[in-house]
């Protein structure tokens, strides 16, 4: 995933200001692809001079108004020719997996609480996600576009439901664990 593809789908979706576009971004691509405002705003700057937005004319221009920018011939070609090159998936990594994997060698003091924490988390975000699929996608709402948002939706919505029970299971192992929270002896593995 790319910022640059990120910030032409939602210029697609609506021409906006960068504000704006910053905005609807945080509101919501970044749920699954994060940007500063800044990282944003400098690459407007970019796809401008690469041809691929434009600034809407202004009726008065001054110093200081908010341009709108939308996507050029040449912007939505870059963005369809990204759209269908194949690419692998990236291999997942998450210090909490390391970090377990090190409980298991100099005990796990503190990490049932980063657990409980990490499932408050998980739980928060699912009930977004659900109160979101509750308000805008109801019956009715069947357009390719609708189908492919309330996909990504359902993907965040799995994925929270992933973590929310595997947290859970994962406290209800640590409460089985020894006091000691420490390596047992035992052969090493890999």
């Amino acid at each position: 995933m790319s910022l640059p593809h990120a910030i032409l789908t939602a210029l697609l979706e609506k021409p906006s200001s960068g504000l704006e576009l910053t905005r609807r971004f945080d509101r919501s691509i970044a749920y699954f692809w994060s940007a500063t405002h800044q990282q944003i705003y400098r690459e407007l700057g970019k796809l401008e001079g690469e041809g691929y937005i434009r600034a809407l004319p202004t009726e008065r221009p001054a110093r200081g108004q908010k341009k709108s920018y939308e996507v050029l011939p040449a912007g939505r070609q870059e963005l369809a020719r990204w759209t269908s090159a194949p690419q692998d998936p990236k291999p997942w990594r998450d210090a909490l997996f390391v970090r377990l994997r090190a409980a298991a060698v100099v005990g796990t003091t503190g990490l049932a609480d980063d657990l409980r924490r990490h499932l408050a988390q998980h739980q928060r975000q699912l009930a977004e996600y659900e109160e979101i699929e509750e308000r805008d996608f109801g019956p009715g709402r069947d357009t390719t576009q609708d189908r492919l948002q309330h996909l990504i939706l359902r993907a965040g919505i799995d994925l929270e439901t992933f973590w929310s029970q595997w947290l859970t299971d994962a406290l209800e192992e640590f409460e089985r664990l020894p006091e000691s929270g420490g390596r047992e002896a035992g052969p090493e593995r890999e």
